[in-house]
């Protein structure tokens, strides 16, 4: 048997390295590109999600079942977007529905009890917001306390203020100035009714979005979160920028309570008791990495539209909601699964 050997041209050099750099196994190019793109998987999720359910029941896809989903992830998509920007910077915040049930409760009181006009409300619903944020910014901060720790101890704090302020009472809609629950409303695109709340939501995205990709802070933001001793050493000021995040966080919380005021057409101490988890959902399932540092604000979104998709879908499949619930854990371990196996790549 003879042996052939295939020899280089004279003069010409083989780079055995770069050869086998191009033979990569397939999963690790498609590792690489959900890397580049972290939304990119809670995008086909989204698609496959959609398609499914529409063969399923063809009820899905009927354009009221379409404007309820996009009503109802109104809230927790909101409240996605101050969860991103902590989580961003390798922190958490278990506090975001707490802090949302009070400062909601603060602006329909201002405005019925305290007589003061529905913009002026708002406003006392903002400094709230601020104030929490400042408070679990000021703990993360200064005293060095882990968020995790930080947000689960003012959870329970904002909760205990939101019942002693409120006394337990629900303050209906009807008894507010209309500028409260003026969110709620709706308006057509073709057949698709949308809420006004859904429409604030997208603008806060495009917001955030312009500031964490077009500015010095968003850069900020990504470095504190990928490392902070790094940053640090590169000139950023840590302690600013997490201050500023939880700032921001709380600023959005605000925008969230008018929110769920306009939903719900009230303003319950008992509202949203579960909508803290379901906004690390949102965050974890649209590809942002629990480990800070990677992740798109656009995947946020996707993520709150895969979990009310998933929940919507479900129930329409005659489902019990325990099930949803169940559905939405197995893609909690399968996101962060993924972006353990994504973090693997050498950047």
């Amino acid at each position: 048997m003879v042996q052939q050997t295939v020899s280089a041209p004279p003069g010409s050099h083989v780079d055995l390295g770069e050869e086998f750099a191009h033979r990569r196994h397939p999963l690790a190019a498609i590792r690489d590109l959900l890397h580049r793109y972290p939304a990119l998987s809670p995008a086909i999720v989204l698609v496959v999600a959609v398609v499914v359910f529409g063969l399923l029941n063809d009820r899905f896809l009927r354009p009221e079942n379409l404007s309820l989903i996009t009503q109802q992830v109104a809230v927790v998509g909101t409240l996605a977007v101050a969860q991103t920007l902590i989580i961003l910077t390798a922190g958490i915040d278990l506090s975001v529905g707490a802090v949302m049930v009070l400062a909601s409760v603060v602006i329909a009181k201002a405005a019925v009890d305290g007589g003061l006009p529905g913009p002026v409300a708002l406003l006392a619903g903002l400094a709230v917001g601020l104030l929490a944020g400042a408070a679990n910014g000021l703990l993360v901060t200064r005293l060095k306390l882990p968020p995790f720790i930080v947000t689960l101890g003012t959870l329970n704090i904002f909760i205990a203020l939101t019942l002693l302020y409120s006394g337990g009472a629900t303050v209906r809609g009807s008894a507010m100035p209309d500028l409260l629950p003026w969110l709620g409303g709706t308006f057509k695109i073709g057949t698709v009714g949308v809420s006004f709340g859904v429409v604030a939501m997208l603008l806060l995205y495009a917001a955030v979005w312009f500031l964490l990709g077009k500015t010095a802070w968003g850069r900020h933001v990504y470095a504190v979160g990928d490392d902070k001793e790094a940053a640090r050493l590169a000139g950023i000021r840590v302690n600013r920028v997490l201050m500023s995040v939880y700032l921001a966080a709380g600023a959005i919380l605000a925008v969230a309570a008018w929110t769920i005021i306009g939903r719900t057409n009230a303003a319950s101490p008992n509202a949203g008791a579960e909508l803290n988890l379901d906004s690390i959902t949102a965050v974890v399932i649209g590809g942002t990495s629990l480990f800070g540092g990677r992740g798109s604000i656009w995947g946020s979104l996707l993520g709150a539209l895969i979990v009310g998709v998933f929940r919507n879908g479900l129930a329409l499949a005659g489902l019990d909601v325990l099930y949803q619930t169940l559905a939405v854990g197995i893609l909690i371990v399968v996101a962060v699964s993924v972006d353990q196996w994504i973090r693997k790549v050498k950047s």
